[in-house]
């Protein structure tokens, strides 16, 4: 995998981030997740703003990997990385898309969840994507029985991820992170509820420590 990937990896959880009030909420954000040991964020472009927010997060934590999510248009892509995004992701599988964000060298994940989605990316050469919406398309077992056919990929599922089911994802060797947003929900980030993220992302990085560990003996 590439530097990057392997990154995204060891952390293991990717909080997948809408923020209506950047100016307000993207630098305490930032604090909350890098002091709660997840120092990564895919900022959606389903809120204005997310350009700033992902500028604001990146300067304000140096060591944070801030990428953009819910990516639909090759204008976002340019406004991601100009505002300082690492990767990409995608909502579903779009060879423009990936192309054009190849051609500007930036990591992109897109969503796959077809047997034709993974032929797609293969002939792209992607090693890590996107499994979404992963609980309502099938979950692990699906991602699972995807791999057979398609061993070269390392999988990142988001929707319908929780604490509760976290440990089982990342325990699978397909498995190279969770996206999630239960750490960083509309409610605990409007009521600026930060040491509850903290806690959050504490309790998730335990949760994916004693997995991996649990996997590697």
């Amino acid at each position: 995998m590439r530097e990057i990937d392997q990154r995204i990896s060891e952390i293991g959880i990717v909080p997948v981030i809408r923020l209506d009030h950047p100016q307000r909420d993207a630098v305490p954000l930032a604090d909350a997740l890098c002091r709660g040991g997840v120092p990564v964020a895919e900022v959606t472009f389903r809120a204005d703003g997310a350009a700033q927010a992902i500028r604001m997060m990146k300067e304000s934590c140096h060591e944070m990997l801030v990428g953009a999510g819910t990516v639909t248009k090759e204008e976002q892509i340019d406004e991601a990385i100009d505002a300082g995004a690492e990767f990409i992701v995608t909502p579903g599988f779009d060879g423009e898309l990936v192309a054009y964000a190849q051609e500007r060298n930036i990591p992109i994940y897109p969503g796959c969840t077809t047997p034709s989605d993974y032929h797609a990316a293969l002939k792209f050469g992607l090693e890590l994507i996107k499994f979404f919406p992963a609980e309502q398309s099938g979950g692990l077992k699906k991602i699972q029985a995807m791999s057979a056919p398609f061993p070269g990929f390392k999988v990142m599922p988001t929707g319908g991820i929780s604490l509760k089911n976290l440990a089982e994802y990342i325990k699978s060797p397909v498995i190279a992170a969770c996206g999630g947003s239960y750490m960083v929900t509309a409610d605990l980030i409007d009521n600026q509820r930060w040491d509850e993220i903290t806690q959050l992302c504490r309790q998730s990085r335990s949760i994916i420590e004693e997995a991996r560990g649990v996997r590697r003996q």
